[in-house]
């Protein structure tokens, strides 16, 4: 098995870090990013019905708080007026609408819900990805296409649950989602950011904000 794993974040090779009835899981040996084989992964069609399964709301006040835990530090740090992303904003874009409610001006983009590939062209001062970079099936592009949107500067906000180790791991309910498929730690956004000049600031449990630099090196 050791030799079949490969990183879809660094291209390292990976060993099995846990499989469960349904699935395998790897374990990039260079980032330690976690990761599902792509003959694990849903169709398409399967995937958007999982999504469609979803109830999130704009006005939902509980859907807000959680965003909010996002929202509210990435928000400190934005200038009046900024432009953002909304990427992989679902059916119900509730964070895009409290950014905008902020003062900001937000574009949309989602795969499924919001697939208007004109919005993903650079000039942003931020860009928002929550409960999104879990189901990136190529998150190297992924996640490199939207740092080069971001100008010198801009902030990256990601919501995400980190892994910590093999035994929380074992017992994780995110993990059962069957549209997760890449988890991230610590160390990985350690290791992402220091790739691309930055240092990833951690809020709470499950927020990391990346800010591009504003030196050659973004």
């Amino acid at each position: 098995m050791h030799g079949h794993l490969h990183c879809p974040l660094c291209g390292a090779g990976g060993y099995l870090f846990h499989e469960d009835r349904r699935r395998h899981y790897g374990r990039c040996e260079r980032c330690l990013l976690v990761f599902v084989p792509p003959q694990f992964h849903l169709s398409l069609d399967d995937e958007k019905a999982e999504y469609d399964l979803h109830q999130n709301r704009v006005d939902d006040p509980h859907y807000r708080a959680f965003l909010a835990r996002l929202a509210t530090p990435l928000l400190a740090g934005l200038a009046p007026g900024s432009q953002g992303l909304d990427f992989g904003c679902g059916p119900g874009p509730a964070l895009a609408a409290m950014l905008r409610e902020a003062g900001h001006r937000m574009s949309l983009y989602d795969p499924f819900y919001a697939p208007a590939e004109a919005v993903l062209r650079p000039g942003y001062d931020f860009i928002t990805a929550t409960e999104v970079v879990e189901h990136l099936r190529a998150p190297a592009g992924e996640l490199d296409r939207l740092w080069q949107l971001l100008v010198p500067g801009g902030v990256l906000g990601i919501m995400t649950k980190l892994v910590t180790d093999a035994e929380a791991f074992a017992g994780w309910h995110y993990k059962n989602d069957p549209t997760h498929v890449c988890f991230f730690s610590r160390s990985t956004w350690q290791w992402w950011a220091q790739t691309r000049g930055s240092r990833p600031v951690f809020e709470g449990t499950d927020v990391i904000l990346l800010r591009k630099p504003v030196g050659p090196r973004g």
